[in-house]
């Protein structure tokens, strides 16, 4: 993409600035550079297509209105995170409301997953993969994106306490509240059926609990470039 190259050694912080100051293709520079991560992060926490794919437009159209709020005391890949997640909660929470029950349609849940999973993995690979997101979607919504963040993404506590603006002790208590609603729904899924975790090893930020399945790379298709900041109804 031309527009890439031109900006090809410009930083986040550079490019935002750009933005503000006009130049027409500075966001969407942002918007190539970090989709696939912020699409990675709604789908994992919302557990739909439709519904991540309108909070990535919600954030995004948040995101290119309240540029000019940006201040630099967070990288700005921070920065677009937290909109995505703050606005991943806001759907959820509706939907709640709503009394939806997000990731509960076999077909839908076949959808969610990764198209080399779906086409070729093993039946008993895609049904641990839609029990491991329907224990998922039990959780309620914060505790889900903390989740979602540490151990899916592979965040440090204190970046996901960044992003989601909140204390790194309430990530932490997060992670472990929704690590102990999951392993009762889990436990049958490991080989010895024993619900206990694997023998310690490096794992940085894990507790001894419910695992959550991996994040999926940026094989995961996300929103075309061309409708990533049109429309929407954004939250500056």
């Amino acid at each position: 993409m031309a527009g890439g190259a031109s900006h090809d050694g410009v930083t986040d912080q550079e490019l935002l600035a750009r933005h503000v100051e006009g130049d027409p293709d500075a966001f969407g520079e942002l918007v190539r550079r970090h989709r696939d991560r912020l699409w990675a992060v709604a789908l994992r926490t919302l557990g739909d297509r439709e519904e991540a794919a309108d909070a990535v437009q919600d954030a995004l159209v948040s995101a290119y209105r309240a540029a000019h709020t940006f201040r630099g005391q967070a990288a700005v890949t921070t920065w677009l995170h937290r909109i995505t997640v703050n606005a991943c909660l806001d759907r959820a929470r509706k939907a709640a409301s709503r009394k939806t029950a997000p990731v509960d349609d076999t077909e839908r849940l076949e959808q969610l997953l990764e198209p080399h999973e779906s086409a070729s993995a093993p039946a008993e690979r895609n049904d641990l993969h839609r029990q491991l997101l329907e224990a998922l979607g039990t959780l309620p919504a914060d505790q889900r994106a903390a989740l979602v963040l540490v151990d899916m993404q592979g965040y440090p506590v204190a970046e996901a306490a960044r992003i989601l603006d909140v204390p790194a002790g309430t990530i932490k208590s997060r992670c472990a509240r929704g690590r102990a609603r999951l392993l009762p729904l889990l436990t049958h899924l490991r080989p010895d059926g024993s619900g206990e975790s694997r023998k310690p090893g490096p794992e940085r930020n894990r507790t001894h609990g419910a695992s959550v399945p991996p994040a999926a790379g940026p094989s995961e298709a996300g929103p075309g470039d061309s409708t990533a900041v049109k429309g929407g109804g954004g939250r500056a």
